[in-house]
């Protein structure tokens, strides 16, 4: 009989922690501006997030493909003759542990972005590393910050107590320039807004509410002229179903990303953005159907069901 043993060490949290622990010590050997510092950084985080994910289970790591893949992620042997395993890209693990780590969600598109630097810098004539480190250090301290937390590390497990310091003031200030840069914007709005007449204010407040409707997204005031608007996001827990009778009821939670006004225009990415203007707090999407709608086979589904609603108060 085929039975589990100790999981073997390429796909062990622990053991890629102590490998992005080496690689950082790499990284720390250059200055923030340095490219190499940038290089491995992205080396670092890809590893770090490949043991959060096996910190969740191995198996998370398993490319599906081939069964034996999953075999080795659960200590089983694979039944393949010249079996090399195979883990997933780290776009699916990026995109699996936004599934799993609520923090992460927003963290999941820069964290792809330096990856997406590194392989430019390894496959092509392009130097992304060259422009210093602004576009990717923030985000990348916040990543590593959030997926070490989830194992029960912290920064300083990481890159040491001197560095970590560092790291804070660096997130700090990169909040402050994105509160800075988001009260520009609604600031501009405003002056805008404020130059149309009267009527005009009006026809376009009453555009904005038919067009920025509960099923579509999160409705909200604009922060720059007050209309209706839309926040939009993606899930950051599973749906919670209650039945009542042949109804069916699902919620589940929302972390916004982006924000749009077609009233005055504004538009805002990003959730520091969101928050350093106060719409960034999660919010409730629930869907409703009938029974026989979410018990029937897709192709069977003869039921139109209901809009989503996601302004139910979390």
């Amino acid at each position: 009989m085929n039975t589990p043993e100790p999981l073997v060490m390429s796909w062990d949290s622990d053991a890629l922690f102590a490998k992005a622990q080496r690689y950082a010590e790499e990284m720390l050997l250059y200055t923030h501006d340095d490219w190499r510092c940038g290089l491995w950084s992205s080396f670092v985080l890809e590893v770090i997030a490949r043991a959060a994910l096996a910190h969740i289970n191995p198996v998370l790591l398993a490319e599906a493909d081939d069964r034996n893949n999953i075999y080795y992620s659960i200590g089983l042997k694979p039944t393949k003759q010249k079996f090399s395993p195979k883990s997933i890209a780290i776009t699916d693990v990026f995109t699996r542990l936004s599934e799993l780590i609520p923090e992460f969600v927003p963290l999941k598109e820069p964290s792809a972005t330096l990856v997406g630097k590194r392989n430019s810098e390894l496959h092509s004539a392009e130097a992304p590393f060259d422009a210093g480190s602004s576009s990717w250090l923030a985000s990348f301290y916040q990543a590593c910050d959030v997926l070490l937390q989830s194992m029960g590390h912290s920064l300083a497990d990481l890159i040491g107590s001197e560095e970590a310091d560092v790291a804070g003031k660096v997130v700090a200030a990169a909040k402050d320039e994105a509160a800075k840069a988001v009260a520009g914007l609604i600031k501009a709005h405003q002056t805008v807004w404020s130059q149309k007449d009267e009527e005009d204010q009006e026809k376009l407040k009453a555009k904005s509410v038919s067009w920025a409707m509960r099923s579509v997204g999160h409705v909200v005031s604009c922060p720059s002229c007050g209309a209706q608007s839309l926040l939009t996001g993606d899930p950051v827990s599973s749906p919670k179903k209650t039945i009542d009778g042949d109804v069916i009821t699902e919620k589940q939670q929302h972390l916004p990303s982006k924000f749009q006004c077609i009233a005055c225009g504004l538009k805002i990415s990003g959730l520091p953005q969101l928050t350093a203007c106060g719409i960034g707090d999660k919010y409730t999407n629930t869907v409703v159907y009938h029974a026989a709608e979410y018990y029937a086979e897709p192709d069977d589904d003869d039921y139109a069901g209901y809009d989503d609603d996601n302004n139910e108060p979390y």
